[in-house]
């Protein structure tokens, strides 16, 4: 992103399948949503609902949709190294809600983010497997064979476990060799690497060519707190002028309220003023 782009930085909103949340982030016409799903929509009645969302918002003049594969399934997160020998209803669960999310976005052009894993059931699963590098080979397996059924329609985001994380030259480069179609989170990157805006920075260099999809999230680089843009030490300034162009993007922030995107429009705003202040350096 050049600094006298300004009028291209989007605004890019979250929800879940709510529809007091999805008419509070209409109110504000977004150039990309991003829906945040749970187990309950993937019954038949909320796969029903989830089209007459997408026909809703796209008459909004929505064009750009991307699906949030869901967190958890039965209170287990949706890990994709959950061994099918020990796991087999989460096993099942993650391939029905993606085959199902897929639908939808080859239906509706839209796009499907899957996490590459998460963190806090991350290391019991790695257990299963005897080892952090046979749970990686299985994570590896099962996002290969989603990107092959997802083509250009799939994203995976980067985590804060030992599994699909961003900021490790080694990591990044495998990952980019692999040619997936990257979803960006900058606080995991920047809690992963404990705060480092060197390793952040770098990573988004690294792999900016295959990113489609940013979270933007500030955080302090502790723990997974999602603090709105200029709240934490993400240094902004430098980490602007890295994004891809082409990219989508989202802020990915805590809300009080969730049927209120105030904290989302003011780091929308922080990021606006930041790049003004770019613009005319």
């Amino acid at each position: 992103m050049k600094a006298g782009d300004i009028l291209k930085i989007q605004l890019g909103l979250k929800a879940s399948t709510d529809s007091e949340q999805i008419e509070d982030r209409l109110r504000y016409n977004p150039d990309v949503f991003e829906f945040y799903t749970s187990e309950n929509d993937f019954t038949e009645e909320g796969l029903k609902r989830f089209r007459y969302d997408f026909e809703w918002i796209k008459s909004k003049g929505v064009q750009k949709i991307v699906m949030h594969h869901p967190m958890r399934f039965h209170g287990q997160f949706t890990e994709l190294i959950a061994p099918f020998d020990k796991c087999r209803d989460l096993y099942n669960f993650i391939d029905k809600s993606t085959n199902d999310l897929l639908q939808l976005a080859f239906d509706y052009d839209a796009q499907l983010l899957v996490h590459g894993s998460y963190s806090r059931q991350t290391q019991s699963y790695i257990n299963m497997w005897g080892g952090v590098d046979q749970a990686r080979e299985q994570a590896y397996r099962r996002i290969d064979s989603f990107a092959n059924l997802g083509k250009n329609h799939i994203m995976f985001e980067n985590s804060i476990s030992p599994i699909f994380y961003y900021g490790d030259e080694k990591e990044d480069l495998y990952i980019f060799e692999k040619g997936y179609r990257l979803a960006f989170d900058t606080s995991h990157c920047f809690i992963k690497n404990k705060g480092s805006n060197e390793k952040l920075l770098d990573s988004m260099k690294r792999l900016k060519e295959h990113v489609v999809h940013y979270h933007l999230v500030d955080s302090m680089g502790e723990t997974h707190d999602s603090l709105p843009l200029g709240k934490g030490k993400i240094d902004w300034e430098k980490a602007l002028p890295l994004m891809n162009d082409d990219a989508t993007s989202i802020y990915e922030i805590i809300l009080k309220d969730q049927r209120d995107a105030s904290e989302q429009i003011a780091s929308h705003e922080y990021l606006l003023g930041l790049a003004d202040k770019l613009r005319n350096a």
